[in-house]
């Protein structure tokens, strides 16, 4: 891979881009079946979430990972960080009037979750090295 893009890619700009792009579109793909005003609102609101919990995710299992031992550091922070952001998506989506809620917010919350329960395993085997 080239320099360039190599920055391209390890961008936090990137990242949340196509945090944005991806998860935006499966809402409106997900709301397809409403008007097309509704589709994209949902669209662009769980954009925008995916956008903010790109940003927000690292750091929360970042902090939470160092507080917890043994089997319990393993999948607490993931945990946390499941119900930190289903809350938040099904909160901000009922408030916006999201057509399909549960549609909206699966791959998204599965997709973060993956990645909180995947980073967290690695800051833990990282810690147990140590």
């Amino acid at each position: 891979m080239t320099t360039r893009l190599q920055r391209v890619a390890s961008s936090g700009i990137t990242h949340v881009a196509f945090a944005f792009i991806a998860m935006g579109g499966w809402a409106i793909f997900a709301n397809r079946a409403y008007p097309l005003p509704r589709a994209v609102l949902a669209g662009v609101v769980q954009g925008l979430l995916s956008a903010c919990l790109t940003l927000f995710l690292k750091t929360t299992i970042d902090r939470l990972s160092g507080r917890f031992s043994g089997a319990l550091a393993l999948w607490a922070p993931p945990l946390i960080a499941c119900l930190g952001s289903s809350a938040i998506l099904a909160t901000i989506h009922a408030l916006s009037g999201t057509p399909e809620i549960l549609k909206t917010i699966a791959l998204p919350l599965a997709v973060s979750t993956s990645y909180a329960a995947i980073y967290n395993y690695s800051l833990y085997r990282r810690g147990k090295r140590a």
